[in-house]
């Protein structure tokens, strides 16, 4: 599977952003679909995650400000940030897994500014 992401940008804090990732080769129902965050300096870490089911998780650090969801239609999954805040500012990457296998899309950079 092959992802492309998009959507990130520059925002102020308090706002929102929309993030895109769109699969091809693949349908995502077929995997775990995931967004992660690179900060500057810091490791890549898991900000939300949609089963091949329903159930989503969300980082603590996130929870009842994003939202991730899929798109069966579309083949893309979203990832819906609002009440950003500068600490979410980071490079995020939506991945699709399916038992040991990892796929990953390039970055997309969200920049919060105060």
């Amino acid at each position: 599977v092959q992802l492309q992401a998009s959507g990130g940008g520059l925002v102020q804090a308090g706002g929102f952003r929309g993030l895109s990732c769109v699969a091809s080769g693949s349908m995502v129902n077929d995997y775990a679909m995931e967004w992660f965050r690179q900060a500057p300096g810091k490791q890549r870490g898991l900000v939300a995650a949609l089963g091949k089911g329903s159930g989503a998780n969300y980082a603590d650090s996130v929870k009842g400000r994003f939202t991730i969801s899929r798109d069966n239609a579309k083949n893309m999954v979203t990832l819906q940030m609002n009440s950003l805040k500068p600490e979410d500012t980071g490079v995020y990457y939506c991945s699709a897994s399916s038992g040991f296998r990892r796929y990953w899309g390039q970055g997309t950079q969200v920049t919060v500014s105060s």
